[in-house]
């Protein structure tokens, strides 16, 4: 244990024994901002393509989605389009609004391959209410 003037020591061991911490390791090496969405909860993109993609195993069907080209940082992702006929409300070249479906460890959920993001809104419209009937999607 160092004595009266060892205070440079303790800082510099305290200082190199923090990095076995992974809250500390992921703060100072900003592992966070990692993916598409660098960080954010949500981001606007501008559709590309419309898909379907098929789903795995104790499922069947196709799960409708979009290709989206991100504003941010052009970084192209596969977004699912939720909602019974919901795909039909978006068009190539239209503005939506993504967000990470919230599968373990930012994966994918369910039986979808792949899909770890899902649309939102559409045009600044939040796709709930198109597919309620309540709003109109706007035409850019």
């Amino acid at each position: 244990m160092p004595g009266e003037f060892g205070g440079r020591k303790l800082r510099k061991t305290r200082k190199k024994f923090r990095w076995k911490k992974v809250t500390y390791v992921r703060k100072m090496l900003k592992l966070w901002k990692e993916g598409p969405l660098a960080g954010a909860p949500q981001a606007r993109g501008i559709v590309i393509s419309k898909r379907t993609i098929e789903r795995r195993k104790p499922s069947s069907g196709l799960a409708k989605a979009v290709r989206v080209q991100l504003i941010k940082n052009n970084v192209q992702v596969t977004a699912f389009v939720p909602g019974y006929n919901a795909i039909n409300h978006i068009n190539e070249h239209d503005e939506v609004l993504i967000e990470s479906i919230g599968g373990a460890q930012g994966g994918a959920k369910g039986d979808t391959p792949g899909l770890k993001f899902q649309v939102i809104a559409v045009n600044g419209v939040s796709l709930k209410e198109i597919l309620a009937g309540k709003k109109q999607k706007p035409a850019r």
